[in-house]
């Protein structure tokens, strides 16, 4: 797959609005802690957020979140519950469920099962929603198992 600047076809629910990228865990924290880490492609990406063009998070990164907190590997500008509900609130963010399709699709990764499962999990949240990745990891964007701004 083409990286960066190849624009996929998003699938939006009714009501909601249509996510346009899915943010790898540590873009998430980039972003909300803005930090200067982003590359202006992910920075492009990011300010295209709206009311009908949500930015995709799964919930694994938020599980991956919770963990790096509780480890004190990352320290947070917020106390942890409202941080997480502040970086994912609509309308500039949709939680990705880890639902049957991601499941099944994250069995399919082919090469990836000595990943980080978190990883594996975000790729196929990506693939299923058709969307690219937002990402930092030259392991995923090597993979070309799917479309990474990066």
């Amino acid at each position: 797959m083409e990286r960066g600047a190849r624009e996929l076809e998003p699938r939006g629910r009714a009501g909601q609005a249509t996510v346009i990228a899915l943010l790898d865990t540590h873009v998430l924290l980039w972003w909300f802690e803005k930090t200067a880490r982003l590359s202006r492609e992910q920075r492009r990406v990011l300010s295209r957020a709206d009311d009908d063009h949500a930015l995709g998070v799964s919930d694994i990164s938020l599980w991956e979140v919770g963990a790096l907190v509780e480890a004190g590997r990352v320290r947070l500008t917020l106390p942890l519950g409202e941080w997480l509900a502040r970086a994912t609130a609509a309308p500039l963010v949709e939680r990705c469920a880890i639902d049957p399709a991601v499941i099944h699709e994250m069995t399919n990764l082919a090469g990836t099962r000595d990943w980080d499962p978190a990883d594996r999990m975000i790729v196929a949240t990506a693939r299923v929603r058709g969307v690219p990745l937002v990402t930092s990891d030259t392991r995923i964007a090597a993979s070309k198992l799917v479309a990474v701004v990066d």
